[in-house]
């Protein structure tokens, strides 16, 4: 059998005698004929990409170039995990999906995407949320896995379960212009734990939905994740593991920071704690996306709208806690602007109001204004349930979503 040039060589998840029963036909030879001719790859490491299962957690803007060039480089089994649909503001980012998949499942779309890049890839699909429940079941039948997601929760179980399963993680995140990268294996150096013992507070890291994201930068980070992956799978090149790669698109400059193994890592230190899946949601203080809860000081909007027609003078302040950004795009007649970021230091300006009905863009960041303005001695204060989408959904269509 044909062996790879000992240089330059990594630690690779591959076991030997899958990629030994691997053979390629003619059509593939074509294919791939550009990587085959290069030494680091040949047609040994073709055999080893298709002899690989890589699991990609999340098909949206770091999940697209992942799908796409994976798919392209000739891996041979791809998981996707994911359970949202296409919604129109995931086309200026999220590639694999197009204009004609708006409303239909992620995952169906994203398969339909790859299987027309490379009918030799095999797409198996896991239509779910990934959970404490179901993450070892699914990780383990894998070789790799891929953290595609954008929140703390999903990444400290994604990181748990590879390590709890020996597996390798090739992480990346994104917001705005940066975005991050690296691979996480416990048994060759940390883990995302030592990067990052603890989560941030809830609410001090806005999402994608609230702050943005450009929408090249998921392609950058995800490509460079999915080199990540191909080098491990080849066994080929110096990954990531040890090290972490910021990207900063603005200025189109990359940093590197070295990573050392925390010997107190609760998990893949020597003293670890953590021998099993906890709840995530509860580690990092945060609800479940899908379901923001309701609280005595929740409105709907058809009862904002009627106390808005009814009030009287000042008697009732409209606050919109949204970026001066947001206010562009649509905003709500007669209400005041103060992010959210200001709030604690602009918080006197409310000071006498008989009534404040916060809202934002879908009700989270509103709600952490509510606390706030308690906690301030308000007590008259309420929060629009369902933020701006919600209003345009029950009250005025005319109001666009973003």
């Amino acid at each position: 059998m044909d062996t790879l040039n000992p240089t330059e060589v990594c630690p690779s998840p591959l076991p030997p005698d899958r990629v030994e029963a691997v053979e390629l036909s003619d059509e593939e030879i074509l294919r791939y004929s550009r990587h085959l001719i290069m030494p680091e790859v040949g047609l040994i490491g073709q055999r080893r990409l298709k002899a690989a299962r890589v699991l990609l957690i999340g098909t949206g803007g770091l999940g697209s170039p992942l799908g796409l060039y994976l798919a392209a480089a000739g891996v041979g089994t791809l998981g996707l995990v994911d359970f949202d649909v296409v919604d129109f503001s995931n086309l200026q980012r999220q590639i694999i999906h197009g204009t004609k998949d708006v409303g239909r499942p992620k995952l169906l779309s994203a398969r339909e995407r790859i299987l027309d890049v490379n009918p030799h890839c095999n797409v198996e699909l896991h239509e779910t949320a990934l959970t404490s429940a179901n993450a070892l079941e699914i990780v383990r039948d894998y070789d790799l896995v891929i953290d595609g997601t954008d929140n703390f929760p999903t990444r400290y179980l994604v990181n748990d379960a590879c390590v709890l399963l020996g597996k390798p993680n090739v992480y990346g995140s994104i917001f705005r212009f940066t975005g991050q990268c690296s691979v996480f294996w416990a048994e060759h150096g940390p883990c995302y734990r030592c990067l990052y013992p603890e989560p941030p507070p809830p609410g001090m890291v806005p999402s994608c939905a609230e702050g943005g994201v450009l929408g090249i930068l998921p392609g950058i980070v995800g490509c460079m994740q999915a080199n990540e992956a191909v080098k491990l799978l080849l066994g080929r090149g110096e990954p990531l593991i040890g090290r972490l790669i910021l990207f900063d698109a603005m200025r189109m400059r990359f940093r590197e920071f070295k990573l050392r193994k925390d010997p107190d890592c609760p998990i893949c230190g020597p003293n670890r704690t953590i021998h099993a899946l906890i709840d995530y949601h509860e580690f990092c203080g945060v609800h479940a996306e899908e379901a923001v809860p309701a609280t005595e000081f929740d409105l709907a909007p058809s009862e904002v709208a009627r106390r808005l027609e009814n009030r009287n003078g000042n008697d009732l302040v409209l606050l919109d806690v949204r970026t001066p950004e947001e206010w562009e795009i649509c905003r709500l007649p007669g209400a005041k602007l103060i992010p959210i970021a200001e709030l604690p230091e602009r918080v006197r300006e409310l000071e006498g109001a008989p009534e404040i009905i916060a809202y934002c863009r879908s009700g989270q960041r509103s709600a952490r204004a509510v606390e706030l303005l308690r906690a301030a001695g308000h007590r008259r204060v309420w929060n629009m349930a369902g933020g701006i989408l919600r209003w345009s959904d029950e009250v005025d269509p005319t109001v666009p979503k973003y």
